[in-house]
């Protein structure tokens, strides 16, 4: 099996989930190999490069993701287009809207008429992506309207998620039909992921 491990916004190829995971797998699952892309440019280059990743792998049937936040959306945009199998961790599902608190002014309905505007940089993450303007019209060009493979689809969301409203991402899911797991207390970082671990890998293997 391959894990495709997509960090979220202000995170990298070394997040703290990314690495726990993979010394997790080498040490307890060897045929196992997980992936940390570095995801730290526009949407539509994130997009394109997951997509190559796993056609690169091969066989689609042995590839899953785990995406964590902003990662949670992109893991469930591909596998819409792929049919991967997907664990979903404090999933954001509406970053045109959630990514807007970093803008210092109005967000127009049509930023292509503005090209100023279209070109701002709103914020700089920890991993190097100047997000534009022009990548929140992105996300809302490609929103998360539906999950076309529930049946292969885990969500796990924390109640005490400070960051995103994890009412919000719950009912999208339960309405899509996927399975949803609400984990009393806990924060957006899923500081407990460690000790998951052995239930994270039980997921994956149930879902494919």
């Amino acid at each position: 099996m391959n894990i495709i491990y997509i960090h979220g916004l202000d995170s990298d190829a070394n997040s703290t989930k990314g690495l726990l995971l993979e010394g997790y797998c080498k040490e307890h699952y060897p045929d196992i190999t997980v992936l940390r892309p570095d995801l730290n440019k526009s949407p539509v280059q994130v997009f394109d490069q997951l997509l190559d990743l796993i056609t690169n792998l091969g066989d689609i049937s042995k590839t899953v993701l785990v995406g964590s936040s902003l990662g949670g959306y992109f893991s469930a945009l591909v596998s819409n287009h792929t049919g991967c199998p997907v664990l979903l961790l404090n999933p954001s599902t509406q970053p045109h809207i959630t990514l807007q608190r970093f803008s210092e002014e109005p967000i127009l309905d049509d930023i292509t008429e503005n090209k100023r505007l279209s070109s701002q940089v709103m914020h700089m993450t920890a991993g190097g992506w100047a997000i534009r303007v022009a990548d929140l019209q992105w996300f809302a060009d490609h929103p998360l309207l539906s999950i076309n493979y529930p049946q292969k689809t885990a969500v796990w969301i924390k109640e005490g998620d400070e960051l995103l409203n994890p009412q919000v991402s719950a009912e999208f899911y339960q309405q899509q039909g996927a399975a949803v797991t609400l984990q009393t207390g806990g924060d957006h970082r899923f500081s407990d992921f460690a000790s998951q671990l052995p239930m994270v890998i039980r997921s994956l293997q149930q879902l494919k």
